[in-house]
């Protein structure tokens, strides 16, 4: 009877927002994702350094210390966690935001305030099985 899978995919939520993280550390669970919560840029550097090896990460851009971008942009060159797809996942959602977020490497950009969770966890798996998910904007 191993049905269980053997590895669960791991996510690495990044933000400063506690309800956040908790909401969406629950979502994930659900589907049966393992879940690493990181409250902003220095503690999400921290993890990674320590060798955090997450499927998947979730950015957000406006946290303290170090913005989402220049987050994502010392995780490219340091070469942290490099089979790691990252998703921003902002409420900033002009067009030139989620350029910028394809520009420095990440695998898809979720605005927030036009996602459910449900639909951001949808997301997810659209970019862990290979795709892309960029919001589209005007």
């Amino acid at each position: 009877m191993k049905e269980k899978q053997e590895s669960l995919k791991k996510i690495f939520i990044v933000d400063d927002d506690n309800f956040l993280l908790d909401m969406y550390t629950l979502k994930f669970k659900e589907k049966g994702f393992e879940v690493t919560q990181a409250f902003g840029s220095i503690d999400a550097l921290n993890k990674l350094k320590a060798g955090a090896m997450p499927d998947i990460m979730l950015l957000d851009i406006v946290i303290p210390s170090m913005d989402g971008f220049e987050l994502l942009s010392l995780i490219k060159s340091e070469n942290l966690a490099p089979q790691s797809k990252i998703i921003i996942l902002s409420n900033l959602g002009q067009a030139e935001d989620v350029q910028k977020g394809r520009d420095l490497g990440a695998n898809g950009y979720i605005i927030k305030a036009s996602a459910t969770p449900s639909e951001v966890v949808e997301r997810v798996m659209v970019v862990m099985n290979g795709g892309e998910s960029f919001a589209q904007v005007d």
